[in-house]
């Protein structure tokens, strides 16, 4: 119930992140469906319905990421002093933000189980005169119970990764609690005064420092600065692997040959799965190149600008740098499907077109999220500038200076993997 109230009350942007997750889960979960209706259409080819299971697996995997940035970025359930003074710590919290992912999936599941039914004809009769009948499974009955395993999958693994990363680190001790040391302050402040006798000596009080001891004392130093992400070399090694597995897997000809969905027929399985290498090393290098950018802004004597362009880089380096990964991950493998195809067009199904669409979406808005929740974090430094008299637009000119060097170190990169990608089978 708690989850429902916070939902309904939540910001109009928070609710269209949320309805943006059902929508997500249930392009994945339609194509689920379509999975298992071309596997009772086609009983005796097990391999094809596998393979178009497994071809599921990207956008699921998509969706999953971006309802898990959206529970991250979700104001209402981040933990606060007030809400931990009535029960509401880090941990239910946590809880709160779990079922309310499950709940946005789950809404998204069972919307694709109704068009699914309505377009197999099971509700009100076979539309579009039969045409999509061979992928749908139509006229024969459907498994109910697989049907909603597969439609739980997305819900299921969403909320429990979203439990797993909003986990509170650390041990959980009372004296962690405001609501347990604001307690024990109350209790010795009442005791201090009202059962002490006048007089009395209390020597659990610290003694008050002298004069001379404050002014040696030195001042506070200040926090360390993060350290860079270690993954770059392991995002490097990985990508000249998926590489390496392309290149081989496109000149051998002892290879076997998958027919991928939507006309990309006669794929050797090697290209496939070094591709799913190569978008796993950009993941891993996105965020250490995001600080490498950074560091670069901030190199030869920078102004006011480049420093804290720079310095906004490496600070977010891990929140939008994955993100990032991800999104030239995903168009290096559009380009190249684009290059591949500039000859004789593959005939792209529908089902081809919701399953790049749903991936493309998911990746490009866990983005938006992630960005919009680094401005978030740094808005108070931004009102701290402006307060000190720097101009309105610096922050401005600050976010575009970001974001060109990062189109500027990203862009070059994605092109260069999707031409590599793209070599071998144009050959």
């Amino acid at each position: 119930m708690l989850a429902l109230r916070l939902a309904r009350r939540a910001h109009p942007v928070v609710q269209l992140r949320r309805l943006l997750v059902a929508a997500a889960s249930g392009g994945t979960g339609f194509l689920l469906l379509c999975a298992l209706g071309y596997a009772l259409s086609h009983p005796h080819a097990s391999s094809a319905s596998l393979l178009r299971l497994l071809w599921c697996l990207a956008p699921a995997s998509a969706t999953i990421h971006f309802a898990v940035t959206v529970a991250r970025t979700d104001p209402g359930t981040r933990p606060r002093p007030g809400l931990s003074a009535i029960g509401l710590g880090p941990v239910r919290l946590m809880a709160v933000s779990a079922v309310t992912t499950a709940l946005s999936t789950t809404l998204g599941s069972l919307l694709a189980l109704l068009v699914f039914l309505h377009l197999r004809g099971d509700l009100t009769g076979m539309p579009f005169d039969r045409i999509a009948a061979d992928a749908l499974g139509a006229g024969r009955p459907l498994p109910l119970p697989a049907a909603l395993t597969l439609l739980a999958l997305v819900p299921v693994v969403a909320s429990v990764t979203t439990a797993l990363v909003l986990r509170p680190w650390g041990p959980r001790t009372r004296a962690a609690n405001p609501r347990t040391r604001f307690m024990a302050y109350d209790t010795f402040d009442i005791r201090r005064r009202v059962l002490e006798p006048a007089g009395a000596t209390r020597f659990e009080e610290e003694p008050e420092p002298d004069e001379e001891t404050s002014a040696t004392a030195e001042p506070d130093e200040p926090p360390a600065p993060r350290p860079a992400p270690g993954g770059l070399p392991w995002g490097i090694a990985v990508l000249a692997v998926g590489l390496a597995i392309e290149t081989h897997a496109g000149q051998s000809d002892a290879g076997s040959a998958l027919a991928l969905p939507g006309g990309f027929a006669d794929s050797p399985a090697g290209v496939l799965g070094g591709w799913l290498l190569t978008a796993l090393g950009l993941a891993l290098a996105g965020p250490g190149l995001t600080h490498l950018t950074g560091r670069l802004l901030q190199a030869v004597r920078p102004g006011a600008l480049r420093l804290l362009s720079g310095r906004v880089l490496q600070a977010e380096a891990r929140r939008i740098g994955r993100p990032l990964g991800v999104v030239c991950a995903v168009a290096s493998g559009a380009y190249a499907m684009v290059t591949l195809s500039s000859g004789a067009r593959p005939a792209v199904g529908p089902l081809t077109l919701l399953g790049a669409f749903v991936v493309a979406g998911c990746t490009v808005l866990t983005l938006a999220t992630a960005a919009v929740e680094a401005r978030r974090a740094h808005a108070d430094t931004t009102a701290a500038l402006l307060r000190m008299g720097a101009p309105a637009a610096l922050p401005r000119r600050a976010a575009l200076l970001r974001a060109g060097a990062l189109l500027a170190v990203f862009g070059p990169l994605t092109w260069t993997v999707a031409e590599l990608a793209a070599l071998p089978l144009a050959s």
